[in-house]
């Protein structure tokens, strides 16, 4: 599958879909087996490509022995702050990679649709948003990692610029979400609604891309956007 590489803080390759100016392939030819490298890739250059197939596999299953929190994991009881809601507003900037926060920041059942403001930039680490709607909301440039929207709805909220880590979307409806040039990497998507929803320049990891492809709610169009096989 043709797709545009970037090389992550971590270390892993994430692909553009849709962008056919690069291949990532690993595979190591054994004895009496005819290579399928280039001519010009020999000597150091071939180790260090064999070394960096290396590092892509390591980072494939360190990505898969921190799963997102499943849907049937117990959560903490419902937030009795008054303003809890509000909080979504200031967002959470404590610990955004891993998802650590002073306390939690609980937006389920809260109500943000057609908000066109106040979400725009935040920072969502681990934020509970389980049943909240997010309705036509922009959420431009947010950063939402190791966030629980389990069952949370997304109808036609712009992600545009966003970035996307290890979010648990099951079960939520994303209909007509738009995922421009959108940092994917990570999230699960089961059982998640995604008709009509925008692909458009998406970054993502080949191995999340195979398991989102699974989702056969994605429209044809969206699917030849993201390149699904």
């Amino acid at each position: 599958m043709a797709s545009s590489c970037l090389a992550s803080p971590a270390g892993a390759a994430l692909c553009r879909p849709r962008r056919p100016r690069c291949r990532v392939a690993c595979s190591a030819a054994d004895a009496g087996e005819k290579s399928t490298e280039p001519a010009w890739f020999s000597g150091g250059a071939k180790n260090a490509g064999r070394l960096a197939c290396g590092v892509l596999a390591a980072w494939a299953m360190a990505s898969a022995s921190n799963p997102v929190i499943a849907a049937s994991q117990r959560l903490p009881p419902l937030s009795t702050e008054p303003n809890r809601c509000e909080r979504a507003f200031v967002g959470n900037t404590i610990g955004q990679a891993n998802g650590v926060y002073d306390k939690p920041l609980d937006l389920r059942f809260c109500d943000y649709t057609n908000e066109k403001t106040n979400l725009k930039g935040k920072s969502l680490a681990a934020a509970l948003m389980s049943d909240a709607k997010f309705d036509g909301a922009d959420m431009s440039e947010v950063v939402m990692s190791k966030a629980y929207a389990v069952g949370a709805s997304f109808k036609g909220t712009d992600f545009t610029n966003a970035v996307i880590d290890r979010v648990n979307f099951e079960k939520a409806d994303l209909t007509g979400a738009i995922f421009k040039n959108t940092v994917l990497s990570g999230s699960t998507f089961n059982g998640a609604k995604m008709e009509d929803v925008v692909f458009e320049d998406t970054i993502i990891g080949y191995i999340d891309l195979q398991k989102l492809c699974t989702n056969t709610s994605i429209s044809a169009d969206s699917r030849l956007e993201l390149g699904c096989r």
